[in-house]
């Protein structure tokens, strides 16, 4: 059975969604090759106190174990969130083929809203990328995230007075 970009982009999602529910920024991500999810994770930066558990890098790390080579060739990622220039440095160095975002990020995004690293001349390895997909409920999950976290800091800020 083949599955559609937008298919996979809802497994993403439903990723995103558990980092929501952890208090996490809700990123997820899913690595697909030969129409397979091989690998998917979500955002744990706050839960293990590591700067490196953004959803983007544990997913690599999945999927070198299933594939048993650093090299992700012919691989496809699907991530909710523009990855950031960490993440989009990893993509480039796995040998990605092509990622597929949602939300742009613009403060801190490196596929091209504030870098351009998966495509910067002196790389080189070239990922094709698209943006866009599923950009609003992408969006919504963000944004519905930080105002309950700016209502919560809020709350906590008045209480301790």
């Amino acid at each position: 059975m083949f599955c559609s970009d937008k298919e996979f982009m809802e497994e993403a999602l439903l990723e995103a969604r558990k980092a929501y529910n952890i208090g996490e920024v809700p990123v997820g991500c899913v690595l697909v090759k030969d129409n397979m999810v091989i690998a998917k994770a979500y955002n744990l930066k706050e839960t293990t106190k590591d700067a490196l558990a953004h959803a983007e890098i544990l997913a690599l790390k999945k999927g070198y174990i299933v594939l048993g080579d650093w090299r992700l060739e012919d691989v496809t990622m699907y991530v909710t969130l523009e990855p950031c220039a960490m993440c989009a440095s990893a993509i480039t160095h796995s040998r990605i083929k092509r990622v597929v975002v949602g939300a742009l990020d613009p403060k801190m995004g490196g596929c091209g809203s504030a870098l351009s690293v998966l495509n910067h001349e002196k790389m080189n390895h070239k990922v094709i990328y698209e943006t866009g997909l599923l950009k609003e409920k992408s969006e919504q999950l963000l944004k519905t995230f930080f105002k309950e976290l700016r209502d919560r800091n809020k709350r906590r800020k008045l209480n301790s007075k």
